[in-house]
């Protein structure tokens, strides 16, 4: 069984996603293939303004029972062409051994708590080489994020998303290997998709208890 967590670097509700995302990651190791790819915001989706980013940051907050409003002060109006940086610098650090949520992770905390810019590529690169380490110079960062291989990685993965007929992120992609799916978008907590996957497990493991008491099927005719 697989399962892909479909997210935008800068989302706030990709942020109150990641203790589930971490949970399920616990709870599921060596049952489950975990991955995530980026897709992202529309134009349409952004805040246009701090006070409008902060009336979503209090809405998404009280939904949560946060104890804490997520920091608006890395928020900038969009240019017409332009794209938050953060989202292409965690693409970018997959090609150095990154493929975990560490440097994400290092990404969306300095946004969403502490307010840093990490729509600039210099402020984005500077906090993924922190988190990094040695492991992860910043001027090479900084060219990987910039070149046109992660420009398709990343549109590539967008259209993925979308091809599952969704729009909210954070989006959960389940699949296991009899061929089920399941596609959730926007949810954030973790019952309905431990339930999901728990139940999917189960029809894996009777597949695998029939297989061997009576084999495979017949050929075809």
């Amino acid at each position: 069984m697989k399962i892909t967590y479909y997210l935008e670097v800068t989302s706030s509700w990709c942020f109150w996603s990641e203790p589930t995302w971490a949970e399920l990651k616990r709870r599921y190791a060596g049952r489950v293939a975990f991955g995530w790819q980026i897709a992202k915001m529309q134009p349409g989706d952004w805040p246009v303004s701090r006070e409008q980013c902060e009336w979503f940051y209090r809405r998404s907050g009280t939904v949560m029972r946060a104890p804490f409003m997520l920091n608006s002060g890395w928020f900038e109006p969009l240019q017409p062409g332009d794209y938050p940086a953060a989202s292409y610098v965690a693409e970018a650090a997959k090609d150095f051994g990154f493929t975990g949520d560490e440097i994400r992770l290092a990404l969306s905390h300095a946004s969403e708590r502490e307010g840093i810019k990490i729509g600039r590529m210099e402020v984005a690169v500077a906090v993924a080489a922190k988190a990094g380490g040695k492991k992860l110079p910043a001027k090479k960062l900084r060219a990987a994020a910039e070149s046109k291989e992660v420009a398709a990685r990343v549109e590539a993965s967008t259209q993925e998303f979308f091809a599952h007929r969704i729009t909210q992120r954070p989006a959960y992609v389940i699949e296991d290997a009899i061929g089920d799916k399941a596609v959730f978008s926007g949810l954030v907590k973790i019952e309905p998709l431990a339930a999901t996957i728990d139940a999917m497990l189960g029809d894996v493991a009777a597949y695998e208890s029939y297989k061997a008491h009576f084999g495979g099927p017949p050929p075809a005719a």
